[in-house]
């Protein structure tokens, strides 16, 4: 007796199908889901946002003259509940980053998602026109990549593989890489083998560290 999980009908983990002759894997891997929690999900702005309402909230009942036993009680407890809305987030992001695998080929990205449904979005490199790298001081990476004007993803499927605030223009995005800066480099490696092929041997990366704004696409390629 085997015990089956949701992914176990995947022929190659990540994918919906093998890959077709001529098409082979330079690349797999999961968001981190620490980081995922920090910059998806937002727990730790959340955790000092609690903080800061718990003390704020414990002064003024002090210095409103409510008893100190009275006090803790109440705090103790809006504690817990905050505790408890933290660890459901953190939880969210563990399963999320458990659900997914970003998946690089020579041909395609394919982001496979979802917790409760779980779904595969392939993006041919056809499609993209431009992809970032955004380097964090925490040492992880997010990358983000253009579609063709007229190839729009949808934002709801996708999340939290998008691009913040991109919302009418989404971005699909592999996120919370511990390794962005190797994936950054297969992937410009990948783009540059594919464009040779196609005859169009420019492209490249653009990375920038997080203290300046997200930056304009980098191009990768011209239009097919």
């Amino acid at each position: 007796m085997s015990l089956i999980t949701e992914h176990d009908y995947e022929p190659v983990p990540g994918l919906p199908g093998l890959l077709p002759r001529g098409e082979f894997l330079r690349w797999q891997g999961r968001p981190d889901w620490r980081d995922l929690a920090r910059s998806a999900l937002h727990v730790r702005k959340l955790f000092f946002y609690f903080a800061a309402l718990l003390v704020f909230r414990f002064a003024y009942l002090i210095s409103d003259g409510v008893p100190l036993k009275e006090v803790l009680l109440t705090t103790a407890v809006l504690t817990g509940l905050a505790a408890v809305a933290l660890g459901l987030l953190s939880l969210m992001a563990w399963l999320m980053a458990r659900a997914t695998v970003y998946t690089l080929t020579n041909r395609r990205v394919v982001i496979r998602s979802g917790v409760a449904l779980p779904m595969t979005v392939n993006l041919p490199f056809a499609q993209i026109t431009s992809a970032d790298l955004r380097l964090r001081s925490s040492g992880f990476g997010d990358i983000p990549l253009t579609l063709e004007s007229e190839k729009q993803a949808s934002w709801v499927v996708l999340w939290p593989h998008v691009r913040p605030w991109h919302i009418g223009k989404v971005q699909p995005m592999l996120r919370s890489l511990p390794d962005s800066e190797q994936v950054a480099a297969v992937l410009g490696e990948a783009f540059r083998d594919y464009l040779e092929d196609d005859g169009d041997p420019s492209g490249q990366i653009h990375v920038r560290p997080e203290r300046q704004p997200w930056p304009s696409p980098a191009k990768l390629h011209g239009a097919h």
